[in-house]
């Protein structure tokens, strides 16, 4: 199963936004990145459980 490329959003127009906006997409994107590193930490314990399994 091949995963679809993630489609990249252009990004804002951080002069529109205001001082509540700007706070808000700071904790989205810090959420964001949270989601990341979580879901990194995943693939490696089961990259490193395969390796263990079958060798490198």
């Amino acid at each position: 199963m091949f995963e679809e490329e993630p489609r990249i959003k252009p990004p804002r127009a951080l002069e529109d936004m205001s001082l509540e906006e700007l706070a808000s997409q700071i904790e989205t994107l810090k959420e964001e990145i949270a989601r990341c590193e979580a879901e990194i930490i995943k693939k490696k314990s089961v990259k490193n459980a395969a390796d263990a399994i079958f060798g490198q």
